[in-house]
């Protein structure tokens, strides 16, 4: 079932799926609703809600009204304004690079609607150079050239030969699925330059149930094993998976990720 959600005069579009125990999911920046678990439909299957929408800007998901108006306490307020129009006091969350930073922020503030936690490749480090010319360049490159205009500002990325095709037909397939580019474009300024939080320390008060889920380096240099590894030293009693060396990241198997999933809901289940 589709439906749309109005966060402060921005309507989300989103979906829903299934009864059981609810799961939202967040989709990463420059991604839609269905790269967290990619179209994998195995959740809704096994006796779990799922509601996944895309994030202002993004997808089908209108423009924020200020095109600065996209960090993480403003999409920690859409998470909100969506669990509040679907009816979910507390939900298990799922969310990739831009959403797994969204959830963390979200299970700061907000703890009393958390039931559990799926941090996919988080990127933000406290201490880490967040490469805001890099991330410059993609936006304009998308505003001024189009899906065309990002892939080459994106260039070739520094993996195994074997991972690029796959890649650049992502790449292709993320970008030319929503309907306000100019947004996203936006949205690439933005979200880089917004902070989830400002020190590791801050996670030690997250007590839901959580799993990191983190790739090898060399398949996805942009989401770092060892960021992901930080968070979930940072986070009690949080578990860290990850592929085998070599191996196709955990994070792009939808199948494998809606198992996590529902195996982390059915610990937190009361």
């Amino acid at each position: 079932m589709d439906f749309r959600t109005d966060a402060d005069g921005v309507m989300l579009a989103g979906e829903e799926a299934g009864t059981g125990t609810p799961v939202v999911l967040l989709h990463g920046l420059t991604a839609t609703r269905r790269y967290v678990v990619m179209g994998s439909k195995a959740l809704e299957r096994s006796g779990h809600r799922v509601v996944a929408y895309d994030a202002r800007g993004h997808g089908r998901s209108d423009p924020a009204h200020d095109a600065e108006d996209y960090g993480y306490a403003r999409l920690a307020d859409d998470l909100e304004a969506v669990l509040d129009d679907r009816g979910i006091d507390a939900a298990v969350l799922a969310g990739a690079s831009m959403g797994a930073h969204t959830l963390t922020y979200f299970a700061l503030t907000r703890p009393e609607r958390v039931a559990g936690l799926v941090i996919l490749t988080p990127a933000y480090a406290p201490d880490r150079d967040p490469g805001l010319a890099r991330w410059d360049a993609l936006s304009e490159g998308l505003r001024t050239g189009g899906v065309e205009g990002f892939v080459a500002a994106y260039g070739t990325p520094p993996v195994p030969e074997a991972w690029i095709p796959t890649i650049e037909r992502v790449l292709h397939q993320r970008l030319s699925a929503h309907e306000h580019p100019d947004a996203v474009a936006d949205a690439l300024r933005a979200v880089p330059r917004s902070r989830p939080f400002e020190d590791w320390s801050e996670l030690a008060a997250i007590d839901a149930p959580t799993v990191v889920v983190a790739s090898r380096d060399e398949a996805d240099p942009e989401h770092p094993y060892a960021t992901g590894e930080r968070y979930a030293q940072a986070i009690p009693n949080a578990t860290l998976v990850s592929e085998e060396p070599g191996a196709s990241p955990l994070a792009w198997q939808g199948a494998q990720v809606s198992k996590i999933i529902a195996e982390l809901a059915a610990a937190a289940a009361p």
